[in-house]
């Protein structure tokens, strides 16, 4: 399985269910906090992405709180 990042903001709703979303189905991932980490939210904005967040596994990312894209993450 590659390795999941996902890039969040504080009091970010969407990032607080994505993480919880990947805890309930056992994906284990790594957390940046783009307001921490100004190379991360660079890297995320040259992306394309103004949103967060983002989440990024292997070659596929996204933004926003996805479920399909999350539970396609278990059977990656």
């Amino acid at each position: 399985m590659a390795e999941v990042k996902v890039y969040s903001l504080p009091s970010c709703v969407q990032c607080e269910s994505t993480k919880r979303m990947l805890k309930s189905i056992d994906v284990e991932f790594e957390e940046v906090d783009m307001s921490q980490d100004p190379v991360a939210l660079e890297m995320v904005k040259a992306l394309g992405y103004t949103s967060a967040p983002v989440v990024i596994s292997g070659d596929s990312h996204w933004s926003g709180f996805r479920m399909d894209q999350i539970k396609a993450l278990k059977t990656a």
